[in-house]
């Protein structure tokens, strides 16, 4: 780290002019494998364009030392903002010549580079945040959590919500009581917001000048630049990204997950509108069903994406608008039920009186505050504690969960899973679906 190398530039000078005036302790000058919690990390920032700027920026507290992006336009705003960065087009090459500088990494790239980014990253022992969804395949989450216990480094995935008061106060109202025993939860979202259902474009279009075409595949199978892919509706085809479900469920889906300790499903009920060959199809309604777990009974989880929203509830007020959003969160109970935003943000119970109530007597905070999904990670990686979106305990399983909707859709066949290890047990799943082949020249 940048500490490191201050004091050790202090500490020979010093011997070189014959001045050591007393033995500094160890904790203070650090040493050989040893990292003291206030040092700066030093950041390498893969993606750095749209939501990536974003994710750079929330490392500006530590050393920016290198930035990669495939588009140099649409890096323009990063590579602006920290011009003493190194700058990179090939995370590969990034990583390979400046790993002995880096201490943590972030990804931000679409879906179907974050796997092999990230697993470069943590085989070199780095500290990781990526995106969500952590991976486009469930077989490349699976590889990510298995890393990343072996790797003992600090992980965390973007879906912010996790670090939020919502989700906190979600979990703390439902363990209170106020809406009774769970039995449903019902999701909705304005999501797609970019085309999808449709087959393979053919027009001829040059690559831009700005964007490294050959890069931007990565490890996906190679095909011609369209606009119809990059930079931003890639989320509609399965090579790239993985539909609606997985742009907004690891954030919808999270504090139900966490709360209610979700784990795998037993069964997942697909229905959508027509399917395409290459791309997401319009509209989707996934129904998961989860087995009763300790002392909690089984759980219902339905997924609507394309404007479909649920049933009213049943404890809304007469007059009550509904839905209160493009996309939001309804957990039903045996004694009300509870709305929030996508992000678990702004929680409320449906029922006006009961919400006054809860205001005005609210249950005791029991799950730590953060200071939010930047700040939580930096300080799990200068602790070497945990993130709470942490690979291999959370945002791995959490991803894991949410992909078994889009298998079910691909194959447009009603899935048994066993809810021990999440694997199918009523069908074939092509392996591909699963676990992908890289394009020559990218690993996992």
């Amino acid at each position: 780290m940048s500490g490191d190398i201050q004091r050790r530039t202090f500490v020979s000078h010093l011997a070189a002019g014959g001045a050591v005036f007393w033995i500094v302790p160890r904790h203070v000058l650090g040493g050989p494998g040893f990292r003291a919690p206030s040092d700066t990390l030093s950041v390498a920032c893969i993606g750095i364009g749209g939501m990536g700027a974003t994710d750079v920026d929330g490392m500006s507290g530590e050393r920016i030392y290198a930035l990669c992006d495939v588009d140099a336009r649409r890096g323009a705003r990063s590579f602006g903002r920290y011009p003493d960065a190194k700058r990179y087009e090939d995370f590969r090459v990034m990583l390979e010549r400046e790993g002995d500088n880096i201490d943590a990494v972030t990804v931000s790239t679409p879906d179907h580079t974050h796997a092999a980014a990230a697993m470069m990253a943590l085989r070199m022992g780095k500290h990781v945040y990526c995106q969500k969804p952590l991976t486009r395949t469930i077989g490349e989450a699976r590889a990510l959590e298995r890393a990343a216990r072996e790797a003992g480094v600090a992980t965390q995935m973007g879906n912010q919500g996790h670090s939020w008061e919502g989700t906190r106060q979600i979990r703390e109202w439902v363990e209170a009581g106020w809406i009774g025993t769970v039995r449903e939860v019902q999701y909705w979202t304005n999501r797609p917001i970019w085309p999808q259902a449709i087959e393979r474009p053919l027009e001829a279009y040059n690559v831009p000048s700005t964007l490294n075409w050959d890069l931007w595949l990565g490890p996906a199978p190679e095909r011609p630049y369209h606009p119809a892919y990059a930079p931003f509706a890639w989320r509609g085809w399965w090579d790239f990204g993985s539909g609606a479900l997985g742009d907004i469920a690891c954030h919808a889906m999270d504090a139900a997950f966490w709360a209610l300790e979700l784990g795998y499903p037993t069964r997942v009920v697909p229905e959508s509108t027509p399917l395409f060959e290459e791309t997401a199809p319009a509209v989707s309604r996934i129904t998961y069903e989860f087995p009763a777990r300790g002392s909690r009974p089984a759980i219902r989880v339905v997924w609507r994406d394309g404007n479909l929203t649920p049933p009213r509830p049943r404890d809304l007020p007469e007059g009550s608008r509904w839905p209160f959003g493009d996309s939001g969160q309804l957990w039903v109970g045996d004694e009300g039920s509870l709305a929030a935003g996508i992000y678990g943000e702004n929680p409320f119970l449906v029922n006006e009186e009961r919400h006054k109530a809860l205001l005005a007597d609210p249950p005791e905070p029991r799950y730590p505050r953060t200071e939010g999904v930047y700040k939580e990670w930096i300080a799990a990686c200068k602790s070497g504690g945990k993130a709470g979106s942490d690979f291999s305990l959370h945002s791995g399983p959490l991803t894991e969960m949410v992909l078994l909707g889009n298998l079910a859709v691909r194959t447009a066949q009603v899935l048994e899973i066993d809810p021990q290890t999440g694997q199918v047990t009523n069908g074939t799943i092509p392996e591909e679906y699963v676990s992908p082949v890289y394009r020559e020249g990218w690993v996992l």
